[in-house]
């Protein structure tokens, strides 16, 4: 409704200036009607014109508007300086017309180098003069920075989910490309890795949980650099972190003392800490290295060695925790057999003489039959 109105007041304001002009230009016996009559449709025009212009680009970049308008603003201002710097040669040396002329050329050059200088750095929004910095303020919380291994590994909707990240994230524009490059790559593999990446960052985008943008910005140092170091330069730039599943890019972050969220790291912190003497149900999923040990996981992957689980090979027990270590590679849980959650398919064959040997309450004997004792 603003702009109908901002638009609908413009024309009028055009009309009136050409009713203006055609009043005037009517008194001119030098000027013939016609031409005055084209005046005032000349200026109609050109109003009718930037107002077609304007509504066929609705979407217009308040960075590419500011450029324009402080590079003519600086041209215009340097051209003013230099006139009066070079007033004396021209009093000297030339006359008043080469003086308008030289002026006009200066002032049209300035003007040029001043807006394409402005383009060219509109992405950096730092402003030093001496002792005093201006930079642009970040507010609010920092941002993070999403990469192409996060939003192909998915857990970052997940952890988005829970309401755990108040960070708005951000997603380069380069990252978005080579998501679509991987998903019309001709490997099938890597084909379902793009199409699921392109996924997420559609779910994320539709979530009301968080804030997504893409980030568009081509930095100047953005000039050959892999995509690694263009997401440390993002990241400096927005004082931000990033969010990925890269091992290397961790490491190269931390060398360029940029802070990194790792899921991998995320998710064995998360994982599920069992003292010794806790219980554990379990499926006995395979034979250990010792013969008497059974292997066996948790829905996290977690490894968990069973000691005497050789006869309870996919059978569910319960067991005991141990010990539990930690290594490089991940977590080992250690444990014994407490109690079989269902009998072994021999026990039933030497129940009878397993009764007539053992004479303790059932939940003191033992559930290995007599012939393996």
């Amino acid at each position: 409704m603003g702009l109908v109105i901002l638009r609908s007041v413009f024309i009028l304001v055009a009309s009136g200036i050409g009713v203006y002009m055609l009043t005037i230009n009517s008194q001119n016996p030098h000027v013939e009607e016609q031409y005055t009559l084209w005046t005032f449709y000349s200026v109609l025009l050109i109003a009718a014109a930037l107002v077609i212009f304007d509504m066929l680009l609705p979407k217009k970049r308040v960075d590419w508007i500011s450029s324009i308008y402080f590079g003519i603003l600086i041209g215009l201002f340097l051209t003013l300086i230099s006139g009066y710097a070079l007033m004396p040669f021209f009093t000297v040396y030339g006359d008043p017309q080469m003086q308008s002329n030289a002026m006009l050329v200066i002032g049209m050059s300035l003007c040029y180098i001043c807006t394409s200088f402005l383009f060219q750095t509109k992405d950096d929004f730092r402003f030093i003069i001496p002792y005093v910095e201006f930079r642009r303020n970040v507010k609010g919380l920092r941002t993070m920075i999403v990469d192409t291994s996060a939003l192909i590994d998915g857990r970052i909707c997940d952890i988005a989910d829970t309401h755990i990240i108040d960070n708005p994230l951000v997603v380069p524009k380069f990252v978005v490309e080579e998501l679509h490059a991987i998903a019309s790559s001709g490997d099938r593999g890597r084909r379902m890795r793009g199409r699921r990446g392109l996924d997420v960052l559609t779910r994320l985008q539709t979530s009301k949980n968080i804030e997504v943008t893409i980030e568009t910005s081509d930095l100047q140092e953005y000039s050959d650099q892999t995509d690694e170091m263009k997401l440390l330069i993002l990241a400096k730039y927005l004082e931000g972190k990033i969010i990925t599943n890269e091992y290397n890019l961790t490491k190269m972050a931390k060398v360029q003392m940029v802070e990194t969220v790792n899921l991998n790291d995320l998710a064995t912190v998360m994982k599920p800490v069992f003292l010794p003497g806790e219980k554990i149900n379990i499926t006995v999923a395979k034979l250990g290295e010792d013969p008497a040990q059974g292997v066996g996981y948790l829905e996290d992957g977690t490894m968990v060695v069973i000691e005497d689980g050789r006869d309870y090979v996919s059978q569910r027990v319960v067991m005991m925790v141990t010990s539990v270590l930690q290594t490089a590679a991940g977590r080992l849980i250690f444990g014994a057999v407490k109690f079989p959650t269902k009998r072994p398919p021999y026990y039933a064959a030497y129940e009878k003489e397993d009764k007539k040997e053992d004479k303790r309450p059932p939940s003191y004997r033992s559930p290995v039959p007599p012939a393996r004792r």
